[in-house]
């Protein structure tokens, strides 16, 4: 049976990995990106060498309206609309008592009021569909706090008890919702701390190095399979022992 997926922030990172593991399991994908077109264009060209569709589409997901908008462009584009993760985000390192309001509202907007909104939009394309999964991309940050980035452990962690929320909600209809914590992973995003601290976060990680996004992704694509359809609810970590339990 054909399964349609939007994977947002898919140009790089997590988000291209999911693109590639949910292709290789035979989704049609819609990705979305904010200014890398061409890294996202790069990305769709690699899923259709998988034999996929794949669509591109912009958007800023800061705007709830625009993120409501694309899950329906994506529907339209594939066909219907059975898997959703919620991967855009960004890090903003500063101190708790820098961070000004309009940093806290965009990160809440970006991270936590956008996978709100597109699971809104998604889940009746879902239950018309008779199959549906939501996936949540959290963060190690989100179980543990950060000194450097409030807003986004704070938004992160939003995304654990929306997850538990829509369980609870479209369980009923046969939709599962969870949520992934990454730990450190091998992407852009964290290229510079890997890059100045890299020696002291990987003493502090019990296999000794950082994830790559593929290890993250491959979780993702799981819980977007058939076989995934008795886990609602869950948070879990890909951290590499970090943090336990």
């Amino acid at each position: 049976m054909k399964r349609c997926a939007l994977v947002t922030g898919g140009s790089r990172g997590i988000g291209a990995a999911v693109a590639l593991a949910l292709a290789a399991k035979g989704y049609e994908v819609a990705l979305t990106y904010r200014s890398q077109r061409l890294a996202a264009e790069g990305m769709a060209a690699e899923v259709e060498r998988l034999g996929r569709k794949a669509v591109v589409l912009q958007a800023d997901l800061a705007d709830p309206a625009r993120a409501r908008e694309v899950v329906h462009e994506a529907a339209d584009a594939l066909g219907g609309l059975h898997a959703l993760v919620n991967n855009a985000g960004y890090v903003q390192r500063m101190p708790w008592d820098e961070i000004s309001l309009e940093d806290w509202n965009r990160m809440i907007g970006v991270t936590l009021t956008a996978a709100f909104v597109t699971a809104q939009a998604a889940a009746p394309y879902m239950v018309e569909a008779g199959f549906g999964r939501i996936v949540n991309i959290s963060s190690l940050r989100a179980l543990t706090g950060s000194a450097h980035g409030a807003h986004y452990a704070a938004a992160k962690a939003g995304l654990l008890g929306l997850t538990r929320s829509l369980a609870l909600a479209l369980a009923p209809h046969g939709i599962t919702v969870n949520a992934v914590c990454p730990g450190f992973t091998a992407t852009d995003m964290n290229r510079e701390v890997l890059e100045k601290q890299g020696d002291k976060i990987r003493a502090q990680i019990p296999l000794g190095r950082a994830a790559e996004p593929r290890e993250v992704a491959a979780l993702v694509s799981f819980l977007c399979s058939e076989e995934a359809s008795y886990i609602t609810g869950e948070t879990i970590s890909v951290n590499g022992g970090i943090r336990m339990g």
